[in-house]
């Protein structure tokens, strides 16, 4: 019989291998952003299963939150005009089925190199999985982080905030153009004088 965990671990492993080959197939260049966000997504939920917490936080913080929003918001303003790649699949299908062959030869040699059959269990695809959490009394990774960022290193986390604030009032300055002129300006006097 399955556990939820076993289900939902087949489930994002599909949808990563799924999304992660229309990332590479798909021909317009905002749906391939978006299956890749779905990429991040879906290793983030593996690695929140594997009991790492805070790498699966820093997945979606950094690679969605960040990296894919800038990539799409790259690819929208270049306006990437959307062509056809599939008359040019046969000029390129040797080399890249000789590069498949010899990666996953690769990927074949390390999987049966460093996995065992099981000796208790007749299914190769089971695998013990031991949650320490239960058996020893202890702080997980999100806690003993928290622990010790707001309290030894709170001038640090302090410091960090204030530059990253500088920075976004900077971006946001740069960005506005005060010769134009429709521009809305705030006046700050007459907004605090109400």
């Amino acid at each position: 019989q399955m556990s939820f965990d076993s289900l939902l671990y087949y489930i994002l492993s599909v949808t990563l291998v799924i999304s992660s080959m229309l990332v590479i197939s798909v021909n317009n260049t905002v749906y391939s952003v978006l299956f890749l966000v779905l990429c991040f997504i879906a290793s983030a939920g593996l690695l929140f299963l594997l009991d790492c917490e805070f790498m699966s936080l820093i997945f979606v913080v950094i690679y969605v939150g960040a990296i894919a929003v800038l990539f799409l918001f790259v690819v929208m303003m270049l306006d990437v005009k959307v062509t056809s790649s599939f008359k040019d699949i046969f000029k390129y299908f040797p080399v890249g089925m000789l590069l498949c062959f010899v990666f996953l030869s690769e990927l074949a040699l390390i999987f049966f190199d460093s996995f065992h059959v099981n000796p208790y269990v007749d299914s190769f695809s089971s695998n013990v999985h031991r949650n320490w959490y239960d058996k020893i009394d202890s702080f997980t990774d999100i806690e003993s982080l928290g622990q010790i960022l707001y309290t030894h290193y709170i001038y640090q986390f302090l410091v960090a905030g204030v530059i990253l604030l500088i920075g976004v009032i900077g971006s946001v300055i740069l960005t506005v153009n005060y010769k134009t002129p429709n521009v809305k300006v705030q006046n700050t006097f007459r907004q605090v004088s109400r």
